[in-house]
């Protein structure tokens, strides 16, 4: 495991003593491509690059963890494709930004930052540096998120009106926190404080522009303590110059670090050096959160925390379907004869009250496990099937009439013919186990080597294929037939305890006149 910044001592005690740790300096560049290249985990802060020639380099890492919420520096696109799960710890600084962003509107609107350097210069400037109050004053906030939400919290107590503009949060519930909804336009013409609190895309780069800064009154205060860009600084600095805006409180900044700013030399902005993330408790924070969410990785168990996985935080109830889901999805390709263009995956019984999106993708893992060469994860076992155009599809039905929660893989082909395997967990013990084949109704604990025999149904066929197994040196652990009726099409489903050699498959498949004959293999 890399540790490529400086973390906090907490991040390293959370780790645990099962992992050997090394250490280099990211910002190096040759320094970080030579210690990545056999490492299975790399913690980084904002300082660390990990692109596509990083992760090139890295021949084995399974994840890559940022002590922080940004995300600037990780190509995500390309850690997905290769497979690399990526962590962060989205809500380990959120009251920090949150207070630090109430701090450069107080600061704003009080010119402390100014009256405190003309102190330490000697200069007892009272009469100039008047500010102005915020009791009373309408603040808006860009971005009704996480960090949003906090900072109207913390200024409601100071008796402003809040108003806010966010396209994807519900009036109603907005108005259970007192604040009201407003458009983009109505937001910059009413506020006297705005404070910004959006993540930084294609759509929020340059949101408060020029044309923006002039809709807005000449006493309004700008805050952004969010992402660089979303407010354009050269925009800002001509609208305070001119008048039209009376100061801004910033933490962030377009290009970083930024050193030189023509904002810098107005007295009425308050720059710090992206802080919003900088105190101790929010470090500490961060390092044990990715911590956590590394070991879980390590152990192949799903993160809650992972940002190009989906899935969220697992319910007990789902965590022992996800093997099944995993195995039943390799069970279903192993059963196929022709390739795979779509993959349906049902999910029924009490266990749809939680989000079990994550059943489908370790129903994707285990189908394309038997597909490619390359390793398979929950990661890229989306980016595989988009690649090679097989459809993905997800239900759910609560009501499951033979058992409490079951899941069903089912494989469409390119010749039309579709497979459909089912299976439950059962017991204190989560037993595994495929109760359907199709239109067959089984019973049978999944293992690591399981054939599947479907035939006429005649007498003798099992003594067939017991004896063949047997003169094959292959012990048989259990078998189950299930047939459509007297006299019809019937299905032998085995668990044995080593590999079948592909010759005595066939030559059992021909002595029993089988429809078709498969082994798969879950080892």
């Amino acid at each position: 495991m890399l540790i490529a910044e400086e973390l906090s001592p907490a991040t390293v005690d959370a780790l645990g003593p099962d992992f050997d740790i090394i250490t280099c300096d990211g910002a190096n560049r040759a320094e970080l491509l030579a210690a990545i290249v056999d490492v299975d985990a790399v913690l980084v802060r904002s300082a660390t690059q990990i692109d596509a020639e990083a992760l090139a380099a890295a021949r084995q890492l399974k994840v890559v963890a940022r002590a922080g919420v940004g995300l600037d520096n990780v190509d995500v696109p390309a850690a997905t494709q290769a497979g690399v799960m990526v962590v962060n710890a989205p809500t380990s600084n959120i009251v920090s930004a949150a207070e630090l962003a109430v701090a450069l509107l107080l600061a704003c609107a009080r010119n402390v930052v100014p009256a405190n350097s003309a102190l330490h210069r000697g200069e007892w400037k009272r009469s100039k540096y008047t500010g102005v109050e915020v009791a009373d004053k309408v603040v808006g906030v860009v971005g009704l998120g996480r960090i949003g939400i906090l900072v109207a919290q913390r200024l409601s107590s100071f008796g402003v009106r809040l108003i806010a503009y966010d396209p994807y949060v519900q009036p109603a519930r907005a108005a259970q926190l007192g604040i009201r909804m407003v458009s983009l336009d109505d937001l910059l013409a009413e506020s006297d404080f705005i404070t910004v609190h959006l993540p930084k895309t294609k759509e929020t780069i340059g949101l408060i522009g020029d044309a923006e800064l002039h809709k807005v009154k000449p006493t309004v205060r700008i805050i952004n303590a969010a992402r660089g860009g979303i407010v354009d600084e050269q925009a800002l600095y001509e609208a305070i110059v001119d008048g039209r805006v009376a100061g801004a409180g910033l933490d962030v900044y377009a290009k970083e670090p930024c050193t030189d700013s023509p904002l810098f030399t107005l007295e009425s902005v308050v720059a710090t050096p992206h802080l919003g993330a900088s105190t101790d408790e929010a470090q500490e924070k961060a390092g044990i959160a990715v911590a956590r969410s590394v070991r879980l990785a390590l152990a192949g168990e799903l993160v809650p925390d992972a940002v190009n996985v989906q899935g969220g935080q697992l319910a007990d109830d789902i965590k022992p379907l996800l093997s099944l889901a995993e195995r039943l999805g390799s069970i279903a390709c192993g059963l196929a004869t022709d390739a795979v263009v779509r993959v349906d995956v049902e999910v029924l019984g009490a266990v749809v009250e939680h989000d079990v999106r994550v059943l489908e993708l370790a129903a994707l893992k285990g189908v394309f496990a038997k597909l490619v060469h390359d390793p398979v994860s929950y990661v890229n076992a989306p980016v595989l099937a988009e690649q090679r155009g097989v459809g993905v599809a997800l239900t759910t039905d609560a009501h499951s009439p033979d058992h409490r929660s079951m899941v069903r893989v089912r494989l469409t082909q390119t010749n039309g013919a579709k497979i459909s395997v089912a299976g439950t967990v059962t017991g204190a013990r989560h037993v595994a186990k495929v109760v359907e084949v199709d239109d067959f109704d089984v019973d049978v604990p999944i293992s690591e080597h399981m054939a599947f025999f479907r035939y006429h149904d005649r007498p003798g066929v099992v003594g067939i294929v017991g004896q063949m197994l047997g003169e094959a040196d292959i012990n048989i652990g259990g078998m189950q037939v299930s047939r459509d009726g007297p006299d019809g099409h019937a299905l032998i489903v085995l668990t044995i305890d080593s590999a079948v050699p592909a010759e005595a498959v066939e030559a059992i498949a021909s002595r029993i006149d089988a429809h078709s004959g498969r082994v798969v293999d879950l080892s």
